[in-house]
């Protein structure tokens, strides 16, 4: 059957030895429908960001592009602007008719963490193609932040999938139908379902966050340490419009609140780059139960935002992004946000856990 493995198929992966690690695997790395992929020994200090390219080893390519190595077995800073390969700890061998797509984890976003997994014989980030056998790297570049990291930790994820079950519109709509997928806005059904951006918030006027430029490490390890005001910047508006500067780093959320009922993943896609040089996508996956259980129907999307080469003004009720739905293979033995906890369920505006 097509669709994305659900969590009990990932764990029948590892136990067959098509998904290997250093370390084994541990039980809060599988979720809903996703892995998670964790940092292994050695970073590289990488003079420029590259794809080893067909027929060739990440490995072999070190030597062009390698500045020094670093040990992470104790802890140590990824700065601010520059570019690191980091060799994980697990590797994959897909069965036939198996593909596997990689995403930064949400805490991971909101920190401007730019994160894309590297594979042998890659001609794409972030895509392993049917059949692959290999290690897997993490290519990381801090762009607001500097950060430590330790062996272990978790910032990107894989989601695996058997063939193709992308929901087309009118199976969407169909979906929608029959079980509310958006609140707080009209379904804008289009290649996906459509994300606004909310520059005019229910109460008060805060509207979202912009990283400050000279900011502090961020221990990525510390939940709920730091306090925002010495990292971000406030922004606040009573006219529904925001003026994005080239090159700065937003936090802002969905007008819409969506859900992801219990037999689907999604995915955010970036909008077409004819409506705005920006780009809004950065932590893309959204797993089944999103938005749906104790916390009612629904939560909004936090949307990552970084302006490129001018100026651009931001309007309320604008459409920046747009959610791909999957069907799962089958229905996960648990789901996000109820049979596991999470930061982000029912979430609005909000930034990464490692803030207060």
């Amino acid at each position: 059957m097509n669709g994305v493995l659900p969590d009990f198929d990932i764990r029948a992966l590892i136990a067959s030895g098509q998904i290997s690690a250093d370390l084994p695997v541990i039980p809060e790395q599988i979720q809903p429908a996703s892995l998670d992929l964790r940092l292994g020994t050695t970073a590289y200090r990488l003079r420029a960001s590259f794809l080893a390219g067909k027929g060739r080893r990440v490995a072999d390519r070190l030597a062009d592009f390698r500045m020094h190595q670093m040990d992470l077995s104790q802890g140590a800073v990824l700065e601010r602007g520059c570019v690191y390969l980091i060799p994980l700890m697990e590797r994959v061998r897909l069965p036939r008719g198996m593909t596997a797509v990689a995403n930064a984890k949400s805490s991971t976003g909101r920190l401007d963490l730019l994160t894309r997994l590297v594979t042998d014989d890659g001609t794409e980030f972030d895509r392993l193609p049917e059949g692959y056998d290999g290690p897997l790297y993490a290519e990381i570049c801090p762009r607001s932040f500097s950060v430590l990291v330790r062996p272990g930790m978790r910032l990107n994820q894989l989601r695996l999938r058997a063939g193709q079950a992308v929901l087309d519109d009118a199976a969407l709509t169909a979906l929608h139908e029959a079980t509310p997928l958006v609140g707080g806005a009209p379904a804008l059904i289009d290649q996906g379902l459509g994300f606004s951006v909310d520059l005019r918030p229910a109460s008060g006027d805060l509207v979202g966050y912009r990283a400050r430029p000279h900011s502090g490490v961020i221990d990525l390890d510390r939940i709920g340490a730091y306090d925002a005001r010495d990292f971000w910047d406030e922004l606040r508006s009573t006219e529904g419009r925001l003026i994005l500067d080239p090159g700065a780093f937003y936090i802002l959320v969905s007008r819409e609140s969506v859900a992801i009922p219990a037999d689907y993943a999604a995915e955010m896609a970036p909008y077409l780059a004819m409506v705005g040089e920006f780009r809004v996508h950065y932590a893309g996956f959204f797993d089944p139960g999103f938005g749906i259980g104790t916390q009612g129907a629904g939560a909004r999307g936090v949307l990552e935002v970084r302006c490129h080469e001018a100026p651009f003004v931001l309007e309320h009720g604008q459409v920046v992004g747009r959610l791909v739905y999957e069907r799962m293979r089958a229905r996960p033995e648990r789901l996000y946000g109820q049979d596991i906890a999470s930061n982000y369920q029912g979430q609005g505006l909000k930034l990464a856990k490692q803030f207060r």
